[in-house]
C-alpha cells in the first residue's frame, strides 16, 4: 500500500517534514516542530539567468583555450573518473560552485533534490552514498533487530497458545475424539505396510464444525490479545520484554485501533485458512520472513500495509540514544508545548 500524499517525516532526515505526492518528495523541507501549511508547498521560483561575466583573453577562458565547455553539474556513476562522460540514470555528484568556499564539495548532497537550490537537477536521481548507506533512525531511535523481533513474536505465540489451551481446550478434545478412530487405524495400516483406504472408520460428523470453531476462537483470542495493546502503546508482552515497539512511519504516536487492526489482520486472519492444506501457515510464514528482505526500514508485509516500523525502546541510561533524542524536536522534554507530537505538531 503506497503512502498517501501529505506532509510526512522524512525518513532520511527525521528532524524535518516534506511533502510526499504519492511518488516522491517535492518542495523544501520544514522543521518537524513547525506546523505545516495546508496542501502541498508552493512551487519553487524559476531561477533567473545571469549574464556571463566578461572575460579577457588574459584571463584564460577555458573555451577559447581549447577545453570543452561543461555544464555546472556533472552526473556520474560511483567509481567513474571525474572526467569520464556521464550516462543517463547515474547519480548526481556535483552542483554549481562545488569545491568553492561556502559550497559543499563535489559528491556531497547539499539538499533533498527535487529541483531545489543546491540539489540535483530535475530528472536526475537523488545522490547515492558511495558505500553502504547509514541505518535509518525513525523518530531519532534505531530500528529493532531481527532477533529481537523473532523472540518477541515467539513470546506472544506462547501467550496465545496458553489462552487457547484454556478457552479452546474442550473443542480440541472433542475434535480429537471425532477423528481418533480414523487416525489410529490409518497409522496401524501404515506401520504394517498396508496402503489401502478401504474399510477405514469414518470421521465423525461434528469434526468439520469443530475444526471451524477451533480456528475462529483461536483467531479471536489472537485479535483480543494483540490489537488493543498495539493500538494504545505499540507493544505486546513480547515486545515489552524485548524493549521494542511499533510506531507509524509518519509520526511518533500511538498506532490507533484502525492501524493496529490492519497490521494484525495481515498476519492474523490467515489463521482461518489453516484447514486449507496449510495455506494459512504458508501465508504467515511469508509475512514473517518478508522483513529480512526489506531495506532500509525492515518492514514486514503487515508493517507495509499499516505503514509502521518497529524500533528499539531507548533506555534511560543509554547516553548515545539519550543524546540523539535530546536533539530531536519530537522527543525533547524542554519544549513549551506539553502536548505529545503527532502528525501536526
Amino acid at each position: 500500500m503506497s503512502v498517501q500524499p501529505g506532509w510526512h517525516v522524512d525518513p532520511a532526515e527525521p528532524t524535518t517534514r516534506r511533502w510526499w505526492d504519492g511518488e516522491g518528495w517535492i518542495g523544501a523541507p520544514i522543521p518537524v516542530d513547525v506546523t505545516p501549511p495546508d496542501g502541498p508547498p508552493p512551487p519553487e521560483p524559476e531561477p533567473t539567468a545571469e549574464p556571463p561575466a566578461p572575460t579577457s583573453p588574459a584571463a584564460g577562458n577555458p573555451t577559447t583555450a581549447g577545453q570543452p565547455s561543461t555544464p555546472p553539474w556533472t552526473p556520474t556513476a560511483p567509481g567513474t573518473p571525474p572526467d569520464a562522460p556521464a550516462a543517463p540514470g547515474t547519480s548526481w555528484t556535483g552542483h554549481p560552485g562545488a569545491g568553492q568556499p561556502g559550497h559543499p564539495e563535489a559528491g556531497q548532497p547539499a539538499g533533498h533534490g527535487g529541483g531545489q537550490p543546491g540539489g540535483p537537477p530535475p530528472g536526475w536521481p537523488y545522490p547515492t552514498w558511495p558505500g553502504r548507506p547509514p541505518e535509518p533512525r525513525p523518530h531519532g531511535v534505531p530500528l529493532a533487530g531481527y532477533g529481537a523481533r523473532l523472540l518477541a513474536r515467539l513470546i506472544d505465540f506462547g501467550v496465545v497458545l496458553l489462552l487457547n489451551a484454556v478457552v479452546n481446550g474442550w473443542f480440541v478434545w472433542r475434535y480429537f475424539e471425532e477423528t481418533a478412530p480414523y487416525l489410529r487405524e490409518a497409522v496401524r495400516r501404515a506401520m504394517a505396510g498396508d496402503s489401502s483406504r478401504e474399510g477405514l472408520p469414518a470421521i465423525g460428523e461434528q469434526a468439520g464444525g469443530l475444526q471451524i470453531a477451533i480456528l475462529v476462537i483461536a483467531t479471536a483470542l489472537w485479535f483480543a490479545y494483540e490489537v488493543p495493546t498495539m493500538a494504545s502503546g505499540g507493544q505486546t508482552l513480547g515486545k515489552r520484554l524485548l524493549r521494542i515497539r511499533a510506531v507509524p512511519v509518519d509520526a511518533d504516536q500511538p498506532l490507533g485501533f484502525g492501524r493496529a487492526t490492519r497490521r494484525w489482520s495481515t498476519m492474523g486472519m490467515p489463521t482461518l485458512l489453516w484447514f486449507c492444506c496449510g495455506l494459512g501457515l504458508l501465508l504467515q510464514f511469508v509475512d514473517a520472513v518478508s522483513a529480512l528482505f526489506d531495506h532500509p526500514l525492515r518492514q514486514a508485509l503487515h508493517d507495509k500495509r499499516a505503514q509502521t516500523v518497529v524500533v528499539q525502546v531507548p533506555r534511560a541510561d543509554d547516553p548515545d540514544t539519550s543524546a540523539d533524542r535530546a536533539d530531536d524536536p519530537d522527543t525533547r522534554t524542554d519544549r513549551a508545548d506539553p502536548e505529545p507530537p503527532g502528525d501536526t505538531p
